[in-house]
């Protein structure tokens, strides 16, 4: 069985189960989650990334997304039950603080094979390597594979 660490910022959706639970085409997976929603501080920085995209609604109205511990456990919760229904094991939890540093911890208490970060693209993070997936490689010591989350 392959053992994979998954970061997370929102619930997954169907394509985003589809996509992590095929990767390894007939391949039994199993799943650690780490949840970690996009507080406050980086409010910044997703309003610069819409920008560069093209959803200036969404940078206008960024501030309106409540994604306190409350959604961040429904969202983690959701993931966890989809990825259990697509015939995949899946554990989780809510990362708080320090989510590199829970991730290298899990990678090692698991024996996890690799790390997937499935995450909407962040263009300015990723352009100066501060995005989660840049800062695991240097890390974790098992291969780290960037993905984007679907829009749905």
């Amino acid at each position: 069985m392959f053992k994979t660490v998954l970061m997370i910022e929102k619930a997954l959706s169907e394509a985003d189960v589809e996509l992590v639970t095929t990767l390894h085409g007939d391949e039994k997976v199993s799943f650690v989650v780490l949840m970690q929603p996009r507080g406050k501080q980086d409010e910044l920085l997703r309003a610069l990334d819409d920008v560069a995209l093209g959803h200036l609604d969404k940078a206008v109205h960024e501030h309106d997304d409540a994604n306190g511990p409350t959604l961040a456990g429904e969202s983690l919760e959701h993931s966890l039950r989809h990825l259990r229904e697509s015939g995949a094991e899946a554990v989780g939890q809510v990362v708080e603080s320090q989510p590199l540093d829970t991730l290298r911890a899990v990678v090692e208490e698991t024996g996890a094979d690799e790390v997937l970060v499935l995450t909407a693209p962040h263009f300015v993070e990723e352009f100066f390597h501060r995005d989660w997936a840049s800062q695991a490689r240097h890390k974790v010591g098992v291969p780290v594979l960037k993905l984007f989350a679907s829009e749905a």
